[in-house]
């Protein structure tokens, strides 16, 4: 199974976001990981507004 992993210099947004939209579209065809532990805000608000959090 192919495995993705998404990093950003502060890891609590972008990375995070993008890994679970990954792996919410991948269908459980694809491993994804994001090392991030301490989300924005922000980002949950936007996750949550598209149906991902």
């Amino acid at each position: 199974m192919p495995e993705v992993l998404f990093v950003c210099v502060h890891n609590a947004g972008r990375s995070l976001m993008a890994a679970g939209l990954l792996d919410r579209y991948a269908q459980g065809r694809v491993h994804v990981r994001s090392p991030g532990d301490q989300i924005n805000p922000a980002v949950v608000t936007v996750m949550e507004e598209v149906g991902v959090a």
